[in-house]
């Protein structure tokens, strides 16, 4: 029986885009099912925020000296992995609201797997290239139509049904104990981290879905 395992996601995450591609191949060599889930980090809650200009100046923040040390360190560590997959993470500007992307994952979930992982795909790549804007409705349509998915009355979805389908999944991912990204659970089990995925496939050898 295959077995469904939810991972929590967002697109403004580096280490979630890194673990995209992982995911797919866990899908495709075990007898499980990824159920992809939007869980929007709160960044300024516990990284503060901050605004740069095109020339990468600071104008705008409300980050200690230990949180600016954790944000650069984080971005050093996920270019290592990210240069060793030939993936292009650049830093942000701002603090993005990625909620409407995250909406549009829902979306695009009703066409199946194949229009989900294009889905991801274009989002993930294009965003930290610096060349989408998630926070704009008639992109995220956009993508979504590139990725194969239908739009009739998707921005009248999104900022309604899905607006409200978006903050359940946040509510119920945060009273089962989820709190960042990428995490995976399996059997009520929670991984947060790419480095468990080890980890991850012994528990699923020992529930019988061994790899094929």
């Amino acid at each position: 029986m295959t077995l469904s395992i939810p991972l929590y996601t967002d697109y403004k995450s580096p280490y979630a885009y890194l673990v995209k591609d992982l995911a797919y191949e866990l899908e495709d060599t075990r007898d499980v099912e990824i159920d992809w889930r939007p869980y929007t980090l709160d960044i300024p809650d516990y990284l503060g925020s901050a605004e740069l200009n095109a020339q990468g100046d600071v104008v705008a923040e409300t980050r200690t000296a230990h949180q600016w040390r954790r944000v650069r360190y984080s971005y050093m560590d996920v270019r290592r992995y990210a240069n060793l997959r030939g993936l292009t993470i650049r830093g942000t500007r701002k603090i993005w609201d990625s909620s409407l992307a995250a909406i549009g994952l829902l979306w695009a979930k009703q066409g199946g797997r194949e229009v989900t992982r294009r889905y991801h795909d274009i989002t993930f790549e294009r965003f930290w290239r610096r060349e989408l804007d998630i926070e704009d409705v008639t992109v995220v349509a956009a993508v979504l139509e590139e990725a194969g998915a239908a739009t009739n009355g998707f921005a009248d979805w999104a900022g309604s049904a899905g607006a409200e389908r978006h903050a359940t999944i946040r509510a119920e991912a945060e009273a089962a104990g989820i709190f960042g990204v990428p995490t995976f659970v399996v059997e009520d089990e929670i991984f947060w981290g790419r480095e468990h995925l080890e980890l991850i496939g012994a528990r699923l050898d020992d529930l019988g879905h061994t790899a094929g």
